[in-house]
């Protein structure tokens, strides 16, 4: 709420200017431009390039918040994206995104770098992809409530003159497939791809030796972590100067268990879309469970923004959607088919090469705390460069605001700590005091 308040003041008293960028490219087809929001952007062709990251196709994307200056317009200038990366069954797939030249100087150490941010929690619906909230920063289109907050650490980073590329994730503004929710697999996929399609643009100051930055929080940390981790085997090519892993939903199987009966109860409906989608043998499993509520709300939530998760299924509890009473936690237990896919999506695993900074908020009930200082530990075991950081904060009283509060609260650390490694600084990790 505070997030949407936000935007929307911000909406309010910023008119929108042009934000050009280049010209369109299909590697593709020869297919003609299409006019910058159109929604035929967002359709995947029929194939796709050949190399994970490569472009599909692009266009001007006009900033919602932005305004006129003397060597263009500010925070900058962006270009909508399509492009391939690979899904969780190594199948090909298109995603979208945005890529925004900053008018800003780079006064850091080497050329100019790139952050590739990660979103948290858009919803499922093709409507609340961060690309598009970039475009529109507060949308209530078809009675869909859809709010770009990530937004503000985007623009802090232009501000320095740290380029920046956002992924829409797998399913999520495009029109083919379920948005795959927290499926760490697609996830750091497509932050890694876009990476290479941002590399590929033609025009942009980037040269090969930028430096590359990962940042994201909630669901966006779990991708960046995910990332981090994958890129020494997925894209060895890219070193990464540091990686912020906020709040990661790191342990699905223990994040799915707060999230039941809270303010975001949603989330629990877009994870089991996204894991039908990309486990489809799940669906005898949800048949045998679900009853008409359960499967009308997983319908529902599949078009549904965050806003609309909050408005319509705040304090939802699972039981209530299956046939017998049994919650989320119990399915888990009783079939081991679930419990084996939830820990598939287990972060910590592997071990990522370059610099990480993971935060979360100690009071964070909601992706909790302590599953996420164990993904540092587990990281630090294996050791990889780790920055723990355990946001103090009181108690809110509310598990949404306690996982909100810490993104705010940090935000101006984590942008500093990125932008110090990008620009070539040393850091200072402390597994010595994360060792389990």
């Amino acid at each position: 709420m505070l997030a949407a308040a936000l935007v929307a003041t911000a909406g309010v008293a910023v008119q929108t200017t042009s934000a050009g960028a280049g010209e369109r490219t299909d590697a593709a087809s020869a297919a003609s431009a299409a006019t910058a929001g159109d929604p035929d952007f967002y359709r995947p062709p029929a194939e796709l390039p050949a190399s994970n990251g490569e472009l599909v196709r692009t266009e001007e994307l006009r900033l919602g918040l932005s305004l006129p200056g003397i060597d263009g317009p500010l925070p900058g200038s962006a270009t909508r994206l399509m492009y391939r990366s690979i899904d969780s069954r190594g199948e090909p797939v298109a995603v979208t995104g945005a890529y925004i030249e900053p008018a800003a100087k780079w006064k850091g150490g080497g050329e100019r770098p790139l952050v590739a941010l990660a979103p948290g929690t858009m919803g499922q619906g093709d409507q609340c992809a961060a690309s598009k909230a970039l475009e529109k920063p507060l949308s209530l289109e078809s009675g869909s409530v859809s709010v770009g907050y990530e937004n503000l650490a985007i623009y802090r980073f232009l501000a320095r003159g740290v380029a920046v590329v956002v992924t829409d994730y797998v399913g999520l503004g495009t029109t083919d497939r379920p948005h795959t929710y927290v499926n760490r697999l697609d996830a750091g996929h497509a932050v890694l791809d876009a990476v290479r399609a941002a590399r590929s643009l033609p025009d942009t100051s980037l040269t090969p030796a930028s430096r590359i930055g990962l940042y994201g929080y909630s669901e966006g940390g779990g991708a960046t972590g995910s990332a981090a981790e994958l890129q020494p085997g997925y894209a060895p090519e890219i070193e990464l100067a540091g990686s912020y892993v906020g709040a990661p939903p790191a342990d699905l199987t223990e994040v799915l268990a707060a999230v039941d009966g809270s303010t975001l109860a949603s989330a629990l409906g877009w994870s089991i879309n996204g894991f039908l989608d990309s486990d489809p043998e799940l669906g005898p499993i949800l048949d045998k469970y679900t009853n008409d509520k359960g499967k009308d709300a997983l319908r529902k939530l599949s078009e549904a923004c965050v806003g609309d998760g909050i408005l319509g299924y705040a304090g939802a509890r699972s039981e209530d959607w299956t046939k017998n009473g049994e919650s989320i936690p119990e399915i888990v237990a009783a079939e081991p088919e679930v419990a084996a896919i939830l820990d598939r999506q287990r972060i910590g695993r592997l071990a990522p090469t370059g610099p990480v900074r993971v935060a979360t908020g100690t009071r964070d009930n909601l992706v909790t705390h302590e599953q996420a200082r164990t993904l540092a530990a587990d990281w630090c075991a294996k050791d990889a460069r780790v920055t723990y950081v355990p946001v103090q904060l009181p108690d809110a009283g509310e598990k949404l605001v306690n996982h909100f509060l810490p993104l705010i609260a940090d935000q101006g650390a984590a942008v500093n700590w990125v932008t110090n490694r990008l620009s070539g600084e040393p850091d200072s990790p402390n597994c010595s005091t994360v060792r389990r």
